[in-house]
C-alpha cells in the first residue's frame, strides 16, 4: 500500500517558502497545501506584484524581492519550486549555494529539459545534502494510485498491457515556445511516469510524433505514439492527441483521458479528470477479477487531479524528511523519467526502436547514452 500520510510531525509545523506564483501556484499548490494543512510562510517571484497579489489571496504573511531575500530572511524546511523547466536549474542552483539553503526541495517537473542538467542538479543536491523531489503529480491522482494499490497487492496476476489514450487540449505557456521538446517533456512526461510508477523500468521504446495543426509555434513534437516493452513481456502503449479534431474550431467535442490495464487474472479501466478543469471532476477506477466472478468493484472519492494530487507530493517530501529516507519521487528517479522522455524523442525523430540506459545515478552522475549498437532500426 501507497501511504500518503505524515508519520509523526504535522504538516503545518513545517517551515515552506515559495518561489513563482502563476496560474500552477496560485490554483493549484497553494488550494492543495491548504486542505492538507500546510501553510506556506513566504513566496517569491520574478514579477514580485504578482506575488503580493497571490501572498494576499492565500494568506501568506512574507513576500520577498528575490530568492535570495526570502532565504536571508528566514531558514525554511522546504522550498517549493514552480517556474518554467528552463529557469528551474539556475533557481535550484542559487539555493543550494545559499548558506541558509533548506532541508528539501520540491521541483516542478521535469527537473530539466535535458538528461545532462537533471543529472547535474541530482548531483548538487546531494553534495549539499538537500533531499530533492520531483512534482510528478499524476502519481497522486487516486485513479493512478489506485491501480498501484490493486498491482502491489497482486489482484490483477501478472502485467500484459496498459495503455493511457488522452483526447484533450493543453494550454501551452509562452516558455514551451522555441523548447527542445513540447508535448514530450510537458505532457507526455505524466504518462511516461505512470507507466514506471505502474509497471517499472522500460527496456524499449517505439515512438512516433507530427506537428500539432493549431499550435502555431514551430515544434517537432506535438501529437505523440510510442510503445514500452518491459522485461517479462509487459507492453504500454500511449496516444497522446493534443488536437483531438477541430473542437476548438466549431465542431463538436469529444476530450477525455481513458486508461486500461490488462493482466493475467483482473482487468482495470479508469479516466483522469484533467480535461474538465477548471470544473472539479474526480477520476475513477473500475476493476474485476477472475475472483470476483464477473462482478466489477467501482471505488469513487471526491478529489481530482487538479488541485488535489498536488499536495501528494509535498507530502512525500516531507515524510521522507520526517523518517530520513528517499522522496518517493525523488530527483534520482526522476532522471530516469526524463531518460525515458529522451528515448521517446530520439525514437520518434530517427525512426528507431531506442533503449533508455541511465547507468546507475546512486554513486555517480555519469548516466550512459543511448546508441545505434543496441537497438536496430524500424
Amino acid at each position: 500500500m501507497v501511504s500518503d500520510k505524515l508519520v509523526v510531525k504535522q504538516p503545518g509545523e513545517w517551515s515552506v517558502g515559495v518561489v513563482g506564483a502563476g496560474f500552477i501556484v496560485r490554483d493549484c499548490h497553494l488550494v492543495a497545501y491548504r486542505n492538507a494543512g500546510i501553510f506556506p510562510r513566504a513566496i517569491t517571484s520574478k514579477r514580485v506584484e504578482q506575488a503580493r497579489e497571490t501572498a494576499l489571496q492565500h494568506s501568506i504573511e512574507h513576500v520577498h524581492d528575490s530568492v535570495e531575500a526570502m532565504l536571508d530572511a528566514n531558514f525554511f524546511d522546504v522550498i517549493d519550486i514552480a517556474v518554467p523547466p528552463t529557469a528551474q536549474p539556475g533557481i535550484i542552483r542559487r539555493i543550494l549555494e545559499h548558506p541558509n539553503r533548506p532541508r528539501g526541495i520540491l521541483a516542478q517537473k521535469p527537473l530539466a529539459m535535458s538528461l545532462e542538467e537533471a543529472k547535474e542538479i541530482v548531483s548538487a543536491c546531494r553534495r549539499a545534502k538537500v533531499a530533492l523531489q520531483v512534482n510528478q503529480n499524476m502519481r497522486y491522482d487516486k485513479s493512478v494510485r489506485g491501480l498501484k494499490e490493486l498491482l502491489d497487492q497482486g489482484r490483477l496476476g501478472d502485467p500484459v498491457l496498459a495503455t493511457i489514450e488522452m483526447r484533450a487540449i493543453p494550454h501551452w505557456m509562452p516558455w514551451s515556445q522555441g523548447s527542445r521538446s513540447l508535448a514530450t517533456f510537458i505532457m507526455s512526461i505524466h504518462h511516461l511516469d505512470t507507466f514506471r510508477f505502474w509497471l517499472g523500468e522500460p527496456v524499449r521504446v517505439m515512438a512516433s510524433t507530427r506537428k500539432d495543426p493549431r499550435t502555431t509555434f514551430d515544434h517537432f513534437d506535438g501529437i505523440n505514439l510510442y510503445i514500452l516493452e518491459f522485461d517479462g513481456n509487459a507492453r504500454a502503449s500511449a496516444w497522446d492527441d493534443v488536437w483531438t479534431g477541430p473542437a476548438r474550431e466549431g465542431a463538436g467535442s469529444d476530450m477525455s483521458i481513458r486508461w486500461r490495464f490488462e493482466g493475467t487474472r483482473g482487468l482495470a479501466c479508469g479516466t483522469i479528470s484533467w480535461p474538465s478543469w477548471p470544473e472539479r471532476v474526480p477520476s475513477t477506477l473500475d476493476y474485476t477479477t477472475v475472483e470476483d466472478g464477473g462482478a466489477w468493484h467501482r471505488p469513487r472519492w471526491p478529489e481530482a487531479w487538479f488541485p488535489d494530487a498536488f499536495a501528494g507530493p509535498m507530502m512525500g517530501l516531507l515524510n521522507a524528511l520526517q523518517t530520513g529516507r528517499e522522496p518517493d519521487i525523488s530527483g534520482r528517479d526522476n532522471v530516469r523519467t526524463i531518460a525515458l522522455c529522451e528515448a521517446v524523442l530520439r525514437s520518434a525523430r530517427e525512426h528507431r526502436v531506442t533503449v533508455p540506459r541511465i547507468g546507475s545515478v546512486a554513486d555517480q552522475p555519469d548516466i550512459e547514452s543511448d546508441s545505434d549498437e543496441h537497438s536496430p532500426g524500424h
